[in-house]
């Protein structure tokens, strides 16, 4: 196909009116009570002729927002990666498969993680959706890209020649793996360091398998690794490969680290057996999982368990998923903040991210196993409660409301006469990262900002060491997997730019 010609087709781009007389679809589900008992993926597929008409959907807008990738109010509208949205929806309402797949590979390395775990900004931002439901954007881009490995038209590609020069990529998660695959097809030798036992990091022992089955992460590895990158597991640069030797070795470092430093309550009774961090007790579950299908023990059990959850984000709903698959007696999520509205506000409104009440997999699970939501807002934890042998046996805890504080900011207060303790034989926390560890940090001598990320110039991956760059969640925060796709692609091009001395090699 000439992609020249297509980019001016203009108002040929889809059906004109499909917006106007197609209903939004999405892919079905497994219902709760039925996928508890497994660590499945559970979403049920659309057949090709509902994905082609829901393709049909998408309106031709003139300026797809869905594809613009800005922060707005903070959040994320429209796709990080640039993702070619209008024109791989178009391509399926044709049937033009396989074109699509060349359209959707060309900006975004991973489809089929996104496609399974990205929330969607791009639906968030779809022109549609400013007065009706959004484009299904993210299952339609789960199908291109299922389709292609089911098809075999993803084949290794490997690059014709070598420019000769060595990058070492440190971690392997998102941000590291789209890097690591741009670096690896302009030619250059790369090898990435993950110091678990398995490649993949946040993707393989960050999220649950019935988010994300991790055959899908193993697969894209297999592939990454018939392209030529070299993966080393089971080391910790700084202590398994010294910082001298890395240096030593390579031509250029990308540190892809991640923020893994975990938030903590230090509360009163913090200590007692049986607090657990959520990242522990997922990593946990998934190696435990992998390794022996859970007959190992080698994990952190909720069975017969009142667990509470503290924390209403992504993690925390994997939590309470878990528990219940584990057989918990009881699950409560708290949530600190307010809940959010049934529908978008007037100080949200569109392309910004609709910050509205969702109900995901997890709180559906809960509903349909207890009979009810497990999420307290406007809720926070006092202290913790044990028993003689300093196992925890409740949380104590308050409704608060936001007030302003002497400086301007808002801060929670405890309302009296709220205060009420749950019972709890195992308590999550769920309360996300605070930044990259330190310790390889400070081995290189790399500086930090004031949120403790990797400080890196205006613009820029470079750190303030020569030769050594930095990118995902390690040098941004805490973030989405799109966004670490993204980093890591960007960080690529500087990468090159410096490995070469020359203009970006038109491969990235």
């Amino acid at each position: 196909m000439d992609w020249a010609a297509y980019g001016n087709r203009g108002m040929e781009m889809g059906k004109a009116t499909g917006f106007l007389e197609y209903q939004r679809e999405v892919p079905g589900e497994i219902q709760p009570l039925g996928r508890i008992s497994s660590w499945e993926e559970f979403s049920v597929p659309l057949e090709e002729e509902k994905l082609r008409v829901q393709g049909a959907r998408c309106m031709d807008c003139g300026t797809p927002f869905c594809h613009a990738g800005r922060l707005i109010s903070g959040m994320a509208s429209g796709c990080p990666v640039h993702n070619l949205i209008p024109e791989w929806n178009d391509l399926v309402y044709r049937g033009s498969w396989r074109e699509a797949l060349k359209r959707l590979q060309k900006i975004n390395n991973f489809p089929e993680f996104t496609g399974r775990v990205c929330p969607a900004p791009c639906e968030g931002a779809c022109t549609v959706g400013k007065n009706g439901s959004p484009v299904t954007i993210k299952s339609i881009e789960k199908a291109i890209i299922d389709r292609g490995f089911a098809e075999g038209w993803i084949q290794p590609e490997i690059p014709g020649t070598r420019t000769g020069k060595r990058v070492a990529v440190v971690g392997s998660g998102p941000a590291g793996l789209a890097c690591a695959d741009q670096l690896n097809q302009a030619g250059h030798t790369v090898t990435v360091y993950e110091r678990a036992d398995r490649v993949g990091g946040l993707l393989m022992y960050g999220i649950p398998n019935m988010k994300l089955d991790k055959a899908t992460v193993q697969r894209r590895v297999d592939l990454l690794m018939a392209e030529g990158i070299d993966f080393v597991t089971g080391c910790e640069v700084g202590k398994d490969l010294t910082t001298e030797q890395l240096l030593e070795s390579y031509d250029a470092v990308v540190l892809c680290g991640g923020s893994t430093r975990m938030r903590d309550l230090n509360l009163e009774g913090r200590r007692l057996e049986g607090i657990y961090q959520a990242m522990d007790f997922l990593t946990q579950n998934t190696r435990s999982l992998l390794d022996s299908g859970l007959e190992d023990g080698r994990y952190i059990s909720a069975k017969g368990k009142d667990v509470v959850v503290i924390g209403g984000g992504d993690t925390g709903t994997d939590c309470v998923a878990t528990a219940i698959r584990h057989g918990c007696r009881s699950v409560t999520q708290l949530e600190i903040m307010p809940q959010p509205p049934l529908t978008r506000q007037p100080a949200n409104p569109w392309p910004e991210w609709p910050k509205v009440l969702k109900t995901d997999y997890g709180q559906q699970e809960a509903i349909r196993v207890f009979g009810n939501d497990p999420r307290r807002y406007l809720t926070s934890t006092k202290r913790f409660v044990g028993d003689e042998r300093g196992v925890i046996s409740g949380v104590h805890i308050s409704e608060i409301e936001w007030k302003t504080s002497d400086q301007g900011g808002m801060i929670p207060d405890f309302i009296p006469g709220t205060e009420q303790v749950l019972p709890a034989d195992m308590v999550l926390l769920a309360l996300g990262f605070t930044g990259p560890e330190e310790g390889l940090l400070s081995q290189l001598g790399i500086q930090q900002d004031a949120r403790s990320n990797v400080k890196t110039r205006e613009g820029s991956f470079s750190t303030n060491v020569e030769g050594i760059f930095a990118a995902g969640d390690m040098r941004r925060g805490q973030s989405l997997v799109v966004w670490a796709i993204q980093e890591g692609r960007q960080a690529a091009k500087e990468v090159n730019r410096y490995l070469l001395k020359e203009t970006v090699s038109s491969v990235i």
